[in-house]
């Protein structure tokens, strides 16, 4: 749980865009995965179907709870990782943070297709062929979500560039 746990929650954050729920898909991951560790054929593959158990329980939580779109997560930006902690001065990780939350909050106004295919691609370094394996889904389909998803973050970043700018 050490190892994954963080990893896992940040996955789950982006695709749920709420913390609270993120956390229980996350420990409804770890309950699964303990009860059908025998399953596991490879040992070596434990990352890949931690994940895969994670992306499922955010699928079944998405379905369920139709007030998520409704009530927004309030801590947004709160689980984006701070990839400057060693940044020479607080402006520079400040910047940093301010980025991430931007890409962060980008991600999350996705549809939950596009939230997932770009978590998986950029955030956990999986292949096309790995994720549509994960998924259950042609490796087409998985380029179109990648580049469609690609196109409407760009379309909101930059959207919100001009707003700010």
């Amino acid at each position: 749980m050490d190892e994954y746990g963080d990893m896992l929650l940040r996955t789950a954050c982006l695709l749920l865009r709420d913390r609270q729920s993120a956390e229980e898909a996350v420990q409804d991951t770890f309950i699964q995965a303990y009860a059908k560790i025998s399953q596991l054929k490879e040992p070596s593959r434990l990352r890949s179907w931690l994940i895969a158990i994670t992306v499922n329980r955010c699928r079944m939580k998405q379905r369920t709870w139709s007030w998520r779109s409704i009530f927004p997560a309030a801590e947004s930006g709160q689980w984006a990782e701070a990839a400057g902690e060693a940044a020479a001065g607080a402006e520079e990780l400040f910047m940093t943070e301010w980025h991430n939350v931007k890409l962060t909050d980008a991600i999350g106004s996705l549809d939950y297709i596009y939230r997932e295919s770009l978590t998986l691609y950029y955030f956990h370094e999986m292949s096309v062929r790995e994720i549509a394996s994960q998924l259950k889904t042609r490796e087409n389909t998985v380029k179109s979500r990648l580049a469609r998803g690609r196109q409407l973050l760009r379309l909101i970043l930059e959207k919100e560039d001009i707003d700010n700018g």
